[in-house]
């Protein structure tokens, strides 16, 4: 626990000047992001694109379905999928939340997978998000990558080769089975990863679970049954908290109003765009928006 707390520490220290204020602030290193909050927040609906969230300092709660998936400075969370989920975030003004985040890049993820082979074979079920303890080798690849961030030329001579010192790290953890399915294609996991992918792309489309099934090439209750398990909601939940949270960002983001992000999303009732959206916020769309740009501001 010591030198996890000094490891957290030292990346704490490395990557504080580097941060402009409170959110994602980007690097120089394409993928690579600094995270910052310095209040606390409540449980909020999140998504997040496949990545390893390595944290500093602070700490976070996740949660999927029925699962808690708890990181701070002694874990690291992997996200092998864009999941929607809801996560709590501990920061305050005299001790944010820091951390970094690397996204996980199919073409690099591909590339090593296939260059370390077989590891053998893990009998559980690949997990699409999980926490990882943090091992002496993250930790040091991670204050590795850091420390280049702030260096112009070694952040382009050096920089991707410590991402991929990082990635290689996460390859070897626990949740290595599941990034590597990803790769290798085989099994239901897989089936389902193919069937999200085209979820996010074409989200403000409609799907009916038979077709999401064939596409799978499963029979519709086995289909309904593994997507549940990976994702812990059912398709049509899935697509409904995907579409809200695309949403979101168009209305916090792009600046679209109201009937404008319900109709990019594929809701054809603004009413009822309204509705889904206060359920799963806990706001109606522009109060959400006038609350959000409060505290950025």
């Amino acid at each position: 626990m010591a030198s996890t707390a000094r490891a957290g520490n030292a990346l704490a220290t490395v990557i504080t000047p580097l941060i402009k204020g409170d959110g994602i602030n980007d690097t120089p290193l394409p993928g690579v992001s600094l995270l910052c909050l310095s209040r606390h927040q409540v449980r909020t609906p999140l998504l997040y694109e496949p990545s390893l969230t390595i944290i500093a300092q602070g700490r976070k709660m996740g949660y999927l379905g029925d699962r808690e998936i708890y990181y701070d400075p002694g874990h690291y969370l992997v996200q092998t999928l864009p999941l929607p989920f809801e996560c709590e975030t501990y920061g305050s003004p005299e001790a944010p939340l820091l951390g970094i985040s690397v996204r996980l890049d199919p073409a690099l993820l591909s590339e090593m997978v296939t260059a370390m082979g077989d590891t053998g074979h893990n009998a559980q079920a690949p997990l699409p998000m999980a926490s990882v303890a943090m091992t002496e080798g993250m930790q040091e690849a991670v204050l590795r990558l850091a420390r280049t961030l702030d260096v112009a030329v070694e952040c382009s001579t050096m920089g991707t080769a410590r991402i991929r010192d990082v990635v290689f790290e996460a390859l070897k953890g626990e949740q290595g089975p599941a990034l590597r399915a990803l790769v290798l294609g085989h099994g239901n996991y897989s089936r389902i990863v193919q069937v999200l992918s085209k979820l996010h792309t074409h989200f403000a489309d409609d799907f009916s679970v038979e077709q999401l099934a064939a596409q799978a090439n499963m029979s519709p209750s086995t289909f309904h049954q593994h997507f549940k398990q990976i994702t812990r909601s059912s398709p049509a939940q899935y697509l409904k908290r995907l579409r809200l949270i695309k949403a979101q960002q168009l209305l916090l983001q792009d600046n679209h109003n109201v009937n404008q992000a319900a109709a990019a999303v594929g809701y054809r009732s603004v009413p009822q765009f309204s509705r889904d959206y206060k359920r799963y916020f806990g706001e109606p769309p522009l109060q959400h928006r006038r609350q959000e740009q409060a505290l950025r501001a």
